[in-house]
Parts: structure tokens; sequence; C-alpha cells
């Protein structure tokens, strides 16, 4: 029987209002389900509370709200983020995608969550 995961969206400001509803979503208060793209996708493929076999789907409620506040600001603020914290090899990359996101352009955090799921689950998230 799939099991079903309702995110409320609605509630999620941030990438990291999104990794407490998500978590919150598939392992209760206080749960745990990826803290970061790399462990999110981890998560994804099943097991750390969904099933191994990975029939289980996604409902992300108002998603509107979320794609608004997961676009090019949340992004640029995230891009930040990643600058400060990455190699130094990579900040050239980091600096041009966060000069797109200031512009208003490129993929945002919505996107990138997106297409986390249609990678390592595909089929399993339903925005509504």
């Amino acid at each position: 029987m799939t099991r079903i995961y309702v995110l409320d969206g609605s509630r999620i400001e941030t990438l990291e209002d999104f990794w407490r509803a998500i978590g919150e979503a598939v392992n209760g208060p206080g749960g745990y389900f990826g803290g970061n793209l790399d462990a999110f996708n981890d998560c994804l493929h099943g097991g750390f509370g969904t099933p191994d076999d990975g029939d289980f789907t996604v409902e992300w409620h108002d998603h509107t709200h979320s794609r608004r506040a997961l676009g090019h600001l949340e992004t640029a603020r995230q891009l930040e983020i990643r600058r400060g914290r990455c190699h130094p090899t990579h900040r050239p990359s980091v600096a041009h995608e966060l000069a797109a996101a200031r512009a208003g352009e490129g993929p945002t955090v919505f996107d990138w969550l997106v297409e986390a799921f249609a990678y390592a689950a595909p089929g399993t998230l339903s925005l509504r």
C-alpha cells in the first residue's frame, strides 16, 4: 500500500523550513529526512522513514506558496551560504549562479527540490 506524506506548503518560507517540514511529514515531530540536497537524495531512495520499495507519495499542498517563497531571493540566500562553505575551486561557479539568482534568472530552490524528487524518486511528488 502506498504511503502518503503531506507537506503544508503554506508553512515553508525557507529551505530550512522545507527540511523541517519534510522531516516531520515522513518521520514525525523532530524527524530527519535530509538536511542538504545530497542527504535528501539519499533519503528519497527509500529507507530513512520511507518504504524501502519506494512505494510512497509526497503531496505538497499549497505548493504555489512554497514556489514563491523558495524563489530567486531564497536561492540567492542559499547560494551565499554555499559560497562561504564550498571549496575555493567551486566559488567561481557558485558566484555565477548567485549573480543569476540575484538577477531573477536560473533555477530556484523550489526547482532544486522538484528536480531531486524527479531524479531520486520519480513519480513520488504530487504538487497540489
